[in-house]
């Protein structure tokens, strides 16, 4: 009879929910790729990570030469170091593809991005703002009475920080370019 028992839960393949998950944080990543510029490329890509359930954090694209017919497109992602070798393995596959680069974890990488802020405010507060955006090195673009539309440019940590020193002052608005990437040094 001891031989019909059924086994101990122990031998049992556990759940999912149980499984022990890899305590690998996300890290952010910034691929620039430069493609041909051609219908349907910016599709295909925003295609490859949406049908892999990978997140588009910043996309942000533009031709680049127009005689060789290429774009740029620039993506701000995120995930585990595995992920992101994925991500690139799998950019670096499309046919349209001719150059990935990891701008994040290439030493001589560049990343800025351009970011206008309409912040209202009037007494004390606007005197405030005018001061903060002059820490940031903010441009004021535009002013009313009531009113300032700041442009800010940066590494996105930097646009991260004046916004959020800019919200108790009255931040009414907030439009973000994306991230633009580019390499330092001599072209390889």
């Amino acid at each position: 009879m001891d031989d019909q028992l059924p086994a101990s839960t122990d031998d049992q393949p556990g759940s999912a929910y149980f499984m022990p998950h890899s305590e690998e944080t996300d890290q952010r990543a910034t691929f620039a790729v430069v493609v041909d510029n051609e219908p349907g490329v910016l599709h295909r890509v925003v295609g490859l990570f949406a049908a892999r359930g990978y997140n588009i954090e910043s996309l942000t694209v533009a031709e680049t030469d127009r005689r060789a017919h290429t774009s740029r497109i620039t993506i701000v992602t995120s995930g585990t170091h595995e992920v992101l070798d994925q991500i690139r393995a799998q950019l670096e596959k499309m046919v349209s593809a001719r150059e990935v680069r990891d701008v994040t974890r290439d030493p001589l990488g560049i990343e800025r991005e351009l970011a206008l802020v309409k912040v209202k405010g009037k007494g004390v507060d606007r005197v405030e703002a005018l001061s903060v955006a002059d820490i940031f090195r903010a441009r004021v673009i535009d002013t009313t009475l009531e009113s300032f539309v700041f442009e800010v440019t940066g590494a996105p940590s930097k646009i991260d920080k004046f916004v959020e020193l800019m919200r108790p002052l009255g931040l009414v608005e907030l439009s973000r370019t994306g991230v633009l990437s580019i390499t330092r040094g001599a072209p390889e």
